[in-house]
Order: structure tokens, then sequence, then C-alpha cells
């Protein structure tokens, strides 16, 4: 039971982990030496970084407000599993982590379904998706299965 218990915190740590990298990180978009993210387009310029705000599009402010729900949803969901663990009585369920995790995994693919498909159209084939892009789809599932193991999980003593 401690080895399950062990996993399923190192799934639920790695899957707070990847969603703080996506949200905060500049690379949802690239384009050569520019880097569009949720907060900020970013070019280098003579070994430079100039960046400014990203534009008011309000699709953009729905992915933001989308990944920073999931983030903090997560952590929330973290935290009651955490007091869970000491407070749930012998056989329970953890419904109530996996309610705020499941949550919290379609928070990130509503963020990331909202930004594949409103994000402006390439205008050429050197721009490409960046790696705080994949980590938002990769926290999808990740979360999604870690509010599922929440689901079926028992408190055992």
């Amino acid at each position: 039971m401690l080895a399950i218990l062990l996993a399923t915190l190192v799934l639920h740590l790695t899957d707070l982990i990847i969603l703080f990298v996506s949200t905060c990180a500049n690379a949802w978009r690239r384009h050569g030496d520019a880097s569009y993210d949720l907060w900020y387009d970013c070019t280098q310029n003579n070994g430079g970084y100039h960046c400014r705000g990203t534009s008011d599009a309000d699709w953009l402010q729905a992915v933001q407000a989308l990944m920073v729900l999931a983030t903090i949803f997560c952590l929330i969901s973290f935290i009651i599993f955490l007091c869970q663990l000491f407070t749930l009585v012998k056989g329970g369920r953890f419904f109530f982590t996996a309610v705020f995790q499941v949550l919290a995994s379609l928070f990130v693919m509503s963020g990331a379904i909202i930004y594949t498909v409103m994000s402006p159209g390439w205008k050429d084939d050197s721009e490409n998706y960046g790696y705080a892009f994949v980590l938002a789809w990769l926290a999808f599932p990740l979360t999604l299965i870690s509010g599922f193991i929440y689901i079926v999980l028992r408190k055992k003593e």
C-alpha cells in the first residue's frame, strides 16, 4: 500500500510541476528567434531578448485563465490528498481529491484545445509548437489518470 501511495504522490507532483512549467514557460509557439506564450511574445535581438505583452484577445485570456485554474486545482487537490491521508477513515476513498484532479485535467484540456484552434495560422513551415504546449497536452492525460487513481484508491492502515 505504501508503494501505491508513493507512486500516486510522485505522479501528482509530476503533474503539478508539468502544469506549472507549461503555464509559465515562454515556448507555446516558436518561429525562428521569436517565441510566443500565454503572457509574452519575445524576440531575440543581438544576444538579448525583447519581450512585449501578448494581445488582449479573448481566446488567449481564456487559455490563461484555464491554465492558471488547472494549476491551482491540481495544487488544491494535492493539499486535500495530504489532509485526507491523516483524516480519512479506514476504507474511505479519496473522492474529494479526485474531483479537483479531474477538474484540473478538464481545465488543461480545454485550454490546450482553445490554443490549438484559435492560435494564429501558420505563415510558413518554420513555425511550430513549443515544448510548453506539448507539456500542456502531456499534463492532460497524466492529471486525468491521477484523478481516476484517486477514485479507485482506498485508504488502508
